[in-house]
């Protein structure tokens, strides 16, 4: 994936990069990918070199000059304070730099800005006066460098390795682990230093140039999820055939359509019998293994009966007054349960308990390399459930009405497919024929 597709940013957003391992290459990659003009700046110093890298440098020393800002034609743009003596473009006072975000809120600019120095090592643990990442910042991004794991804490490896060793509860000199790289990217004086209330963190592991860091990132990732709104594993010397990010990782959460009234069938199917349990039960189990997380079920119709068949289970359950106007009604119920900065969903039915968790975890695998809007299972040249929904099609989904569902976004996304095997995947329940075949085709005797 591209850089800009993997973190999903909007044109016009302001996103602050902080850490090591390849912190000002990432900048600048973004910066080009995007639709222009892309402005960037920095917080701390850059190398006099670097501005180079940029279609135009301009040094500001007072906000009054940005009155006749024009950046027709320019693609990159780079505003820095003054050359000082160590051959370091000093960063933008404060001041400036609000007054440069007011002109890029403005006009739709995006604004990228280095808001931390790393002294070019692939670890880092930051000051007490840094980052300076400013009140407004919609986005920060995290860069580690995954060749620093298995280095020694030192200052090879590692800018401020006294400071590492702390959070890290490291001593100098010992082996960098995983674990010790996740403790540190946890820490509120660590990674997570300085970030806005509010706003969304991403964190890029960089530098996964063999299987060896790949595998590092990975365990990383896994480590890290709980502080991190999104995960990017890749590289940025060594980008793939598609791009800088080989994977994208985030939690997924889980809205099971429970609130039917089975008109058709004469019976709560949420409550039909599958193993000894109650299919709404069964299809909650399946998505809590598959690692969804929140598991959210709305309700509506035969409300008590599908809470008590749920028992205990660790899911989120919400009524739907609106059931009886169709599925689109349970989703914008679910949609308004999703956690802050969530930015995938799968929708799952209460009456398809045979649906798996590999089948669940295969559409996850298959999203994190791709990031597609929508990514749904093909059996036999038919579309089937569950349907994973990327955050870019939250708002379509809302403004859904009636019984379409979720497939009325399939004209307007663009559907990611993953070849299944098992078509028995396809089978639901809306009649008593439809009960009998779900049965026969699992546990009937040939």
């Amino acid at each position: 994936m591209k850089l800009s597709h993997a973190l999903g940013f909007s044109k016009g957003e302001a996103v602050a990069f902080v850490g090591a391992g390849g912190k000002t290459s990432a900048l600048f990659a973004l910066a080009g990918e995007l639709s222009p003009p892309v402005v960037m700046t920095t917080t701390t110093h850059l190398g006099a070199w670097q501005a180079q890298l940029a279609d135009q440098h301009q040094i500001l020393t007072s906000p009054e000059a940005l009155n006749a800002l024009d950046l027709s034609g320019v693609k990159t743009a780079l505003f820095t304070g003054p050359l000082g003596q160590d051959q370091r473009l000093g960063g933008l006072d404060l001041h400036i730099l609000d007054a440069l975000y007011q002109v890029c809120r403005e006009r739709g600019y995006t604004l990228l800005i280095e808001a931390d120095g790393a002294r070019q090592r692939p670890l880092k643990a930051p000051a007490v006066y840094e980052p300076v990442i400013p009140e407004w910042v919609e986005h920060v991004v995290v860069m580690a460098g995954l060749s620093g794991i298995g280095q020694p804490l030192a200052e090879e490896s590692v800018h401020r390795p006294e400071i590492y060793a702390y959070l890290a509860d490291l001593p100098l000199g010992e082996v960098i682990g995983v674990e010790q790289a996740a403790r540190v990217l946890a820490a509120p004086l660590g990674g997570l230093k300085g970030i806005p209330e509010g706003a969304r963190r991403f964190l890029f592991l960089n530098q996964a140039e063999d299987d060896l860091q790949k595998a590092r990132g990975l365990r990383l990732a896994n480590l890290s999820m709980d502080s991190y709104d999104r995960i990017l594993i890749g590289s940025l010397h060594m980008p793939g055939q598609d791009g800088s990010v080989f994977s994208a990782y985030s939690k997924t959460a889980g809205i099971i359509l429970a609130a039917g009234g089975s008109v058709r069938l004469g019976q709560p199917k949420q409550l039909l019998d599958w193993c000894g349990q109650p299919f709404v039960a069964q299809v909650a189990q399946n998505a809590l293994v598959a690692g969804l997380d929140p598991v959210i079920v709305v309700t509506g119709a035969h409300r008590d009966s599908v809470e008590t068949a749920l028992g205990d289970l660790p899911v989120k359950i919400v009524f739907n007054p609106d059931w009886e106007k169709g599925q689109s009604t349970s989703m914008r119920v679910g949609l308004r349960e999703l956690p802050l900065h969530c930015d995938r969903a799968m929708f799952l039915l209460s009456d398809q308990p045979q649906i798996s968790p590999f089948l669940i975890r295969g559409l996850i695998e298959r999203h994190n390399v791709r990031r597609g809007s929508i990514t749904a299972p093909m059996m036999r040249e038919r579309r089937g459930n569950p349907v994973l929904f990327g955050q870019e099609t939250f708002g379509y989904l809302g403004s859904v009405e009636g019984d379409k569902g979720g497939r009325a976004a399939f004209n307007t996304f663009r559907v990611d497919h993953v070849p299944w095997v098992d078509d028995r995947c396809l089978l639901d329940v809306d009649q008593a024929r439809d009960f009998e075949k779900l049965i026969d085709a699992y546990f009937g005797i040939e």
